[in-house]
């Protein structure tokens, strides 16, 4: 389920929740919140980045294993193998 943020629609009405934002955890399909869950002032849903953490899945001992090889770019077109 996605993560979505909100905020007041209004700063100067609402609560500190609303006022500075919070997350709610909804389904792919859920309807937008149209108000604060504490105070009910009418909030607005933000755009925000995705949040992509580094792959688990051994990608790097499976390439080296498969008898590829990793350079990291050193600069000034120099690279260093790394495996």
């Amino acid at each position: 389920m996605p993560i979505r943020e909100y905020i007041a629609a209004d700063p100067a009405h609402g609560c500190d929740h609303c006022r500075k934002g919070y997350e709610e955890v909804e389904a792919v399909g859920a309807e937008p919140a149209k108000r604060c869950p504490r105070c009910g002032s009418p909030v607005e849903r933000q755009f925000s980045a995705p949040s992509v953490g580094a792959s688990k899945s051994g990608l790097d001992d499976r390439a080296r294993s498969a008898g590829f090889t990793k350079l990291k770019k050193l600069g000034g077109g120099e690279y260093e193998k790394k495996y």
